[in-house]
């Protein structure tokens, strides 16, 4: 019989920590929360302190009479829920729950899942952080308040199953205030003047930069014209040359925040899909003999830091595998994080650099083996030599005209041997080489290009986008992102298009009434003072019922306006251009829950509904008889299909098109790459691309 019962969060972490441990230690999984706030009502009491009122969560009972059997049989038991404070209020549950005195050494936290971390976690028990748990009560109840007061008006005022959060409701603030930056955007027209140039060394290109040494924006024609109509014949003086030498350095281990952004850049992977797989990495993967393996550190953290073994770790991995010139000449444990932010454990980090990806590709999932091998080459770079970059720039003038070339090469590649950080809307840096240019010689222009533009407007919100403004911003944390952006997709709030938010109708009515009557949830810098508040609950430095009721108080004024002020808004359904075919009455677009779809205006007697879907004027590959549409999953994703289904049950991810492979007869389509858009046949190994 075991002497020691250890409570873990999920089964995966559970079987891997009881190998760990040894015959002595038995450990079970409590799958998060056994104990929250009830779903059917407020759960909090506010003529009382806000005391709130747990109850055990639905479909959880049978797992902690488990629990409580399993405690009766153990001489210690051992909470080791996540190390944050969600996991710290979990191991507060379970302690009153199981009879646990929590001011004993009962809590055990560790930031990585493997046998020598886990080992040395356990020599280090500690009591429950009540200020921790404070701090995630003070959370969970002003969530609670926020959510279960403001959303019941908007069901009487607008629709039912509509919700407001704290979080949320900034986030969809930003993404509605961007697009009417985008509607009042007024393009200004502007000019550039690009030149071709030769010597013997060879050809390179410059671009217009100003007059007699000055810098000069181009506005209109007019101006080119007068720029063209000074140049006096096609031989320019090089006047200036500088040449520089640019150290780049490399960029900080992952945060959960960061690690969400590149996903989304270099992976396409939304945020949710990071922090599952994420999720599955650090509780754990089966690596050969070594059994089941914590791949990476604890995923959920605001910290940049590095412990001296992982460093120590990376250093050997480096100079083994790259050469000494590629380690770092001065030693790099990162930093922790800011004061406003949690600072429980490390960076993202790859538990063990020695398990390269190639050494666990065969271990790990398509979707694993990149995530992982995102985090590992993170990691590593981090530890390596700044990159060197030789830049040039010259001056070339003529008649007082002056164009500029610049030029960049990699003079030592450094840490982007191993990774270069992806940056929104920019393409990562290449080589410009000029040939030799010395002041004083004369080059040849062979064509000047002048172009119109127009300034674009704002670009709407990505994923990775909204994620990184939210955090500069200070509102929410790590973990609150993910199932933030999910839930204003899930209420129908906002669209992906183009992996870009776009407000609905329905979002832009829920955020002008939130707005309205509650300006402080939806103010950014409110929410972050809130943030603030709830770290200063964890460190000791103010009592959360302090917080809530300094926040209440104000809250239920508005509360109550809005419920006698708001006037109730009417959603009119739009005309969909044609009639059930079950009824005859006409059909209407409905927001649902996975976006707009067609519904018989005669609910509830016809139940009649559709998916909203797009001819491409393609005939059905398959049955030779329907056209096939665009259609989207409930994913938002797009895909094809036959407008005949059920009959016919065609199907395609990637665009047809309307010819047939002219080496095979088969289907083409359209194949979307990084490298750009490709014909493929769906038979042969057919390829085009779309100009040919």
């Amino acid at each position: 019989m075991a002497d020691y019962l250890v409570i873990v969060e999920s089964p995966a972490k559970a079987k891997t920590i009881e190998r760990y441990l040894g015959k002595k230690y038995k450990v079970r999984a409590s799958l998060g929360h056994l104990r929250d706030l009830p779903r059917s009502q407020m759960g909090v009491d506010v003529e009382n302190n806000y005391e709130p009122k747990y109850i055990t969560i639905r479909g959880k009972g049978p797992i902690l009479q488990d629990l409580k059997k399993e405690a009766k049989k153990a001489k210690k038991i051992f909470l080791a829920a996540d190390p944050d404070r969600e996991g710290e209020a979990i191991a507060w549950h379970l302690a009153h729950q199981l009879g646990v005195d929590e001011e004993t050494d009962c809590r055990v936290v560790f930031n990585e899942i493997t046998k020598d971390a886990i080992k040395d976690s356990f020599k280090h028990p500690r009591p429950i952080n009540s200020d921790l748990v404070d701090a995630q009560q003070a959370r969970r109840i002003l969530d609670r308040l926020v959510g279960y007061n403001i959303s019941p008006i908007l069901w009487k005022k607008v629709k039912k199953g509509l919700s407001a959060g704290r979080v949320q409701s900034v986030a969809l603030k930003l993404i509605i205030d961007r697009e009417e930056e985008i509607k009042v955007f007024e393009p200004e027209e502007y000019w550039t003047i690009g030149g071709d140039f030769s010597k013997t060394e060879g050809a390179f290109n410059a671009s217009f930069y100003g007059k007699s040494g000055k810098k000069v924006k181009l506005g209109d024609k007019q101006q080119v014209d007068e720029i063209l109509g000074q140049l006096d014949g096609d031989g320019f003086t090089v006047t200036k040359v500088v040449k520089k030498e640019r150290k780049r350095n490399p960029a900080a281990p992952f945060t959960t925040s960061s690690l969400q952004q590149e996903a989304a850049r270099k992976l396409n992977f939304r945020a949710k899909k990071t922090m599952m797989i994420a999720q599955q990495l650090y509780e754990g993967i089966t690596v050969g003999k070594e059994g089941i393996v914590g791949l990476i550190t604890y995923m959920r953290t605001d910290s940049t830091r590095i412990s001296e073994t992982a460093q120590g770790e990376a250093i050997e991995h480096i100079g083994t595998m790259y050469g000494k010139e590629y380690l770092r000449s001065t030693k790099t444990t990162g930093k922790p994080a800011a004061a406003k932010t949690q600072d429980a454990h490390e960076a993202v980090r790859p538990t063990s650099v020695m398990r390269t990806p190639d050494a666990m590709k065969e271990f790990l999932s398509k979707d694993q083996l990149k995530l992982y091998k995102l985090i590992w080459s993170r990691f590593v770079a981090s530890q390596m030599a700044p990159a060197v970059l030789d830049t040039v720039t010259a001056d070339l003038v003529n008649s007082g005209i002056q164009f500029r070339a610049t030029g960049s090469q990699v003079k030592f590649q450094g840490f982007m041997k191993v990774y270069v950080e992806s940056q929104d809307d920019k393409e990562e840096e290449k080589d410009n080489v000029l040939p030799p240019l010395e002041e004083g010689e004369t080059v040849e222009c062979t064509k000047i290009d002048p172009k119109q533009h127009f300034t674009q407007p704002p670009p709407r919100y990505s994923e990775a986008r909204l994620v990184k403004t939210l955090e500069e911003l200070g509102i929410g944390r790590p973990s609150t992102y993910a199932p933030t952006l999910d839930t204003i997709q899930r209420r129908g709030y906002v669209t992906l298009d183009a992996k870009r938010f776009v407000p609905t109708e329905l979002g832009e009515i829920v955020n002008a009434a939130v707005n309205q009557y509650f300006s402080d949830i939806t103010n950014a810098e409110f929410t972050a003072k809130m943030e603030q508040s709830l770290d200063q609950i964890e460190e000791g430095d103010i009592a959360w019922v302090k917080v809530i009721d300094d926040f209440y108080k104000d809250f239920e004024k508005h509360l109550k306006i809005a419920d006698e002020e708001m006037e109730k808004i009417e959603i009119k359904d739009e005309p969909a251009g044609e009639d059930c075919e079950k009824c005859g009455a006409p059909m209407v677009f409905k927001m649902g829950r996975y976006g707009k779809f067609m519904a018989c205006s005669n609910f509830p007697d016809c139940r009649n509904t559709k998916a909203i879907v797009k001819p491409i004027g393609v005939t059905c590959p398959l049955c030779k008889k329907g056209e096939v549409v665009e259609r989207k999953s409930k994913k938002n994703r797009i895909f094809y299909g036959c407008d005949r289904y059920p009959d016919c049950e065609y199907i395609s991810w990637d665009k047809p098109i309307s010819r047939p492979c002219p080496r095979c007869e088969s289907t083409l389509v359209e194949k979307r790459l990084k490298k750009g858009l490709q014909i493929q046949c769906t038979e042969c190994d057919y390829k085009e691309n779309p100009q040919q």
